[in-house]
């Protein structure tokens, strides 16, 4: 193995047991896909996978989202939220408008530049994904998709059952 980039799954040892080596070939597969993709989004646009995924959930709702909202979209913490927002706002992207169902509220959203910018990132992001996947046939990727969704309701299961 010597030359190989060491990564999660190559800690893994034949007498580990099978669910670790899964998980581990599983984390390893998404660090390099999103890996690659966070360096492209560098070069090509200067912008960082938050951002992307920051204006990526705007784009879903053109009336705006509260920051509450976007966190929770995001998984990420208000104050991280808040950072990406106030950048993105310096730069013309997002803009913050009074929510009118609620005075105290404010809603984020796209501007029309945002959406522009948006727009071009999500279409060639788009294809760095559809790339990284071009090795599994339609037939794989519909059955990884089966299977690791019967993965999440258990696991997501087992999270309600500890809480």
């Amino acid at each position: 193995m010597a030359g190989r980039p060491t990564d999660a799954e190559t800690r893994a040892v034949s007498d580990d047991h099978g669910a670790i080596r899964l998980w581990l070939r599983m984390l390893a597969t998404n660090r390099l896909v999103e890996t690659r993709t966070r360096r492209l989004l560098q070069e090509r646009y200067a912008t960082t996978l938050p951002r992307f995924d920051l204006m990526a959930q705007l784009e879903r709702e053109p009336r705006g989202l509260k920051m509450g909202e976007l966190s929770k979209r995001m998984m990420v913490t208000g104050g991280n939220v808040t950072g990406i927002t106030d950048l993105l706002e310096k730069e013309g992207l997002v803009e913050r408008a009074a929510d009118p169902a609620d005075r105290r509220a404010w809603l984020v959203r796209l501007t029309p530049a945002g959406r522009r910018a948006f727009t071009a990132m999500a279409e060639e992001h788009e294809r760095w994904i559809v790339e990284s996947f071009a090795e599994l046939s339609g037939r794989e990727m519909s059955a990884m998709a089966s299977l690791l969704a019967r993965l999440k309701t258990h696991v997501r299961s087992l999270e309600e059952r500890d809480a």
